[in-house]
């Protein structure tokens, strides 16, 4: 198993030395509706979205599975024994199931339950330290009682636990659940825990206070927690216009606007203008469609190198029928994982991704944007806002003419498609039936020519 080997130092005493593939478990703590799941659930994403496994486990599903019928907060109170020990026994399964996914290659386990006392956090980092994992602890404080009610009503009342209740009775049963923790609750302390690695969110954002990082994705989960906000906002994504070597079918180059691409700026324009958004940011790539696109939108706008169309290398301004003629090894390697394949002197979508991550930082910290950009990138946004694998990022259907209005909400994004009435092109390539036999032909083919 990957983690963490024990050896002597030079004046004999027994420490841990970490290797840098350790996995890493990660811990939220806090009362219920304080945000946890909401947290979990985008650290989660945004982790495998930058190619690092990660894999959530809720103790509240777990224990929804083993008991099927929730009644009462009576459950929760900390005298019921009986349902103390079907909490622990669901605590217990989950942490047996992170074990196998950490021991099976996962890099990241979330731990998405209460842990509100210090008890319970040092057995989970009893159990990580057997098992050779690093632990890093998120713990969400809140105190305003508008932001909580907020929470009840949003997520909690949505849970299958209050299927056949009321809103009153659900948030009057929720509330008393909350009562049943508050007693018993530790914080993480400055001075008690200060030898645990640990992010402390106050108030949904308003503070932080961070204790110990260790690594390079434990520096990397603080600097996303440090960014996601939750007001509520709308994220408007589309394509330049239709350009020249759009109609042409080639791929890459920066030419301008065909005429159709100009009637869909002027359309944009007017989409926009009804849409009545305050304070909209405009954010184009460094490349002339988007600009012009941009210009006719008569708003401020600013141009972002990392927002530039995917680097198609020694293909650019190609057709696919070119590329397949000229390069047949390189068209059937690209078919055959087109997420990693990375084109000769060019990129891969992987690279563009990562070319990406400070445009999703920034997205997750504004408020109303409109990002006109280009098909590949486009994919790669979209693949971090509805949870998409990497290998279903390159086949996401972005066509021209077409906005992309996102919402955020509790634990996903709504997504509404506009098409703005606009002929254009269709420059989409589905996934093609490659078979082993096709790469191998394509090699014999790149041999003999």
């Amino acid at each position: 198993m990957r983690g963490c080997s024990r050896s002597k130092s030079t004046q004999n005493l027994d420490q841990t030395v970490c290797m840098t593939n350790c996995p890493t478990l990660i811990v939220t703590v806090g009362l219920p509706a304080r945000g946890k799941t909401y947290i979990s659930k985008k650290l989660t994403r945004y982790l495998n979205w930058i190619g690092v496994p990660t894999k959530e486990f809720n103790v509240g599903q777990y224990r929804r599975e083993c008991l099927k019928i929730y009644k009462s907060f009576e459950f929760f109170r900390p005298d019921n024994e009986e349902g103390l020990k079907i909490r622990q026994q669901c605590a217990s399964t989950a942490l047996n199931d992170v074990r196998q996914y950490l021991a099976d290659g996962g890099h990241v386990a979330v731990f998405d339950a209460t842990n509100t006392t210090r008890e319970r956090r040092e057995t989970i980092t009893a159990f990580a330290e057997q098992n050779g994992f690093k632990v890093f602890f998120v713990e969400s404080v809140c105190e305003d009682p508008e932001v909580i009610a907020e929470n009840i009503v949003q997520v909690k009342l949505g849970s299958p636990d209050y299927t056949n209740c009321n809103t009153e009775e659900a948030m009057e049963d929720f509330k008393k659940r909350i009562k049943c923790y508050e007693n018993s609750y530790e914080t993480l302390d400055e001075v008690l825990d200060r030898h645990l690695s640990y992010i402390k969110i106050m108030d949904v954002g308003r503070r932080y206070l961070v204790n110990q990082v260790q690594d390079h994705i434990q520096s990397r989960i603080v600097y996303y927690l440090m960014n996601i906000h939750i007001t509520p906002r709308s994220i408007y994504l589309c394509r330049h216009g239709e350009s020249d070597l759009n109609v042409k079918g080639c791929i890459g180059g920066d030419s301008g606007l065909s005429p159709r691409g100009k009637e869909f700026a002027k359309y944009l324009h007017q989409f926009i203008q009804s849409q009545e958004i305050s304070d909209l940011k405009v954010w184009t790539s460094q490349m002339k469609r988007t600009i012009q696109t941009a210009e006719a939108v008569s708003v401020p706008y600013e141009q972002w190198k990392a927002l530039n169309e995917i680097d198609a290398g020694v293909c650019e301004e190609m057709m696919y029928e070119e590329i397949q003629q000229h390069y047949p090894l390189e068209f059937a390697m690209r078919d055959q994982d087109k997420y990693r394949y990375r084109y000769p002197k060019g990129e891969s979508y992987e690279d563009l991704v990562q070319r990406l991550e400070p445009v999703i930082m920034e997205l997750e910290r504004q408020e109303h944007v409109l990002v006109i950009c280009h098909q590949a990138v486009m994919r790669c946004l979209l693949a971090y806002f509805l949870d998409k694998t990497a290998e279903e990022l390159p086949y996401l259907k972005c066509p021209l003419h077409t906005v992309l209005k996102l919402t955020p909400v509790a634990y996903g994004c709504k997504v509404e498609s506009m098409y703005l009435n606009v002929d254009a092109v269709n420059t989409h390539r589905e996934r093609p039936e490659v078979g082993i036999s096709t790469y191998i032909h394509a090699c014999m083919h790149a041999y003999v020519h």
